[in-house]
């Protein structure tokens, strides 16, 4: 496909991230780090760009330092052939506010599209998990000539009343009805079981976007919000097609992880994506080559494991010595320490975490530069924890970055 012809990309990152508390207390949800090397934005970065969709602008808000300087020092392409991914941050174009919505945010950067002037506009969030190739959902758009295009995947139906659930017409392809987080998500034709589900991810025709953006700032009861204002919207209109995401095919999946998405916008689900990373068979799999997730790796020597250390069913990250410890069913990141007779199970280590001799940890999520003393406990006696850290629904300790845990 000529490249006049890709469509502009636009990443949301702009989201405050609340129900990942603590981890968002110091950054952006997408700015969090994830699978040992990784932040969250990377992983639509790296589809992106895979994908040859190289004119990205990333809409940054809430805390966004380390977000806009990972993408600044990470994401550096080829400005020779006019690619670039850049960060936005709010700039209160018209007027003294933030972003009231995501519909809002790209109304506030309507610059940014009339300098590249496409014929289509590509909206993705920034804070999923998954493996996708945009190309193929914008080549679906342009066969059916849709005002946008939705992807969508497949979900229980006792699962999908948390998400924008979408009802087919006749048709199977034409939007009939969009759900916003539905007490009884409707089926999918031929499915009574499954639901479709919105991913959060678009592709617009530019002036159908931009009139739909015009109408829907000038409602005042309008939340300016693209899943729950602007879809509805173009619904009403005929103009919103689905795009099933299993017709998706990214080269170098497996069985296993094909298809493979993940909404991480709570503790639980984030701690349950990285648990899938460290099974047996991996339900997402980091290492395929064909279709690479990239990021800006820390210049730092492989990892060592000394004293007996040894690592089970684990992810461990360069530079990260693993000294007398165990560790089991863990993802590890770079620049970690295990002290001599310390067990790891079930867990999350961030950049920096230092574990002491003999410390116990368990079924828990630390974050950056979290120190343990040596001999100290956390997820052993949740009643104590609870007075000291956050936990989740499901039973997950957090630990703030920085921490200094004592015994």
């Amino acid at each position: 496909m000529a490249r006049f012809e890709l469509p502009l990309g636009i990443v949301l990152a702009g989201g405050e991230g609340k129900r990942l508390m603590p981890l968002t207390a110091d950054r952006a949800k997408p700015a969090v780090p994830f699978g040992g090397s990784y932040r969250l934005v990377d992983f639509v970065l790296s589809n992106l760009v895979n994908a040859e969709m190289r004119r990205v602008a990333v809409l940054t808000q809430y805390k966004s330092h380390s977000l806009d300087r990972h993408i600044t020092t990470t994401w550096r392409m080829s400005t020779l052939l006019g690619n670039y991914i850049t960060p936005v941050p709010a700039q209160q174009r018209l007027g003294p506010r933030w972003y009231t919505g995501s519909a809002d945010a790209i109304l506030q950067n309507f610059n940014l599209i009339h300098d590249e002037d496409p014929k289509h506009v590509l909206v993705f969030g920034a804070d999923h998990v998954y493996r996708m190739d945009p190309s193929q959902m914008f080549d679906a758009h342009l066969s059916t000539g849709a005002g946008v295009t939705i992807a969508a995947i497949r979900m229980p139906r006792a699962e999908a009343h948390d998400f924008g659930v979408i009802e087919l017409a006749e048709d199977g392809i034409t939007i009939k009805a969009f759900h916003e987080k539905p007490a009884d998500p409707p089926a999918m034709p031929g499915h009574p079981d499954l639901s479709l589900v919105s991913m959060g991810n678009y592709i617009f025709k530019r002036d159908v976007m931009e009139e739909a953006l015009i109408l829907d700032s000038e409602d005042l009861e309008s939340r300016h919000d693209l899943g729950g204002n602007i879809i509805p919207m173009l619904t009403k209109n005929g103009e919103a097609k689905v795009y099933d995401f299993a017709d998706n095919e990214v080269p170098g999946a497996t069985d296993r992880d094909r298809g493979y998405w993940r909404d991480v916008g709570s503790i639980d689900a984030y701690y349950d994506a990285h648990m899938d990373l460290v099974s047996i068979h991996p339900i997402f799999n980091l290492y395929n080559r064909e279709w690479p997730l990239l990021t800006n790796p820390p210049s730092l020597p492989p990892a060592k494991f000394s004293e007996s250390g040894i690592a089970q069913d684990s992810i461990v990250g360069a530079g990260t010595i693993i000294s007398g410890g165990h560790v089991n069913r863990t993802v590890t990141s770079y620049d970690v320490h295990v002290g001599k007779g310390a067990f790891v199970d079930g867990s999350v280590l961030m950049p920096g975490v230092k574990i002491g001799a003999g410390a116990v940890i368990r079924h828990a999520i630390l974050d950056k530069s979290v120190v343990v003393d040596p001999g100290a406990q956390i997820g052993v006696d949740l009643e104590r924890d609870r007075a000291r850290f956050t936990i989740s629904d499901g039973g997950v300790v957090v630990v703030g970055k920085g921490i200094r845990v004592t015994n």
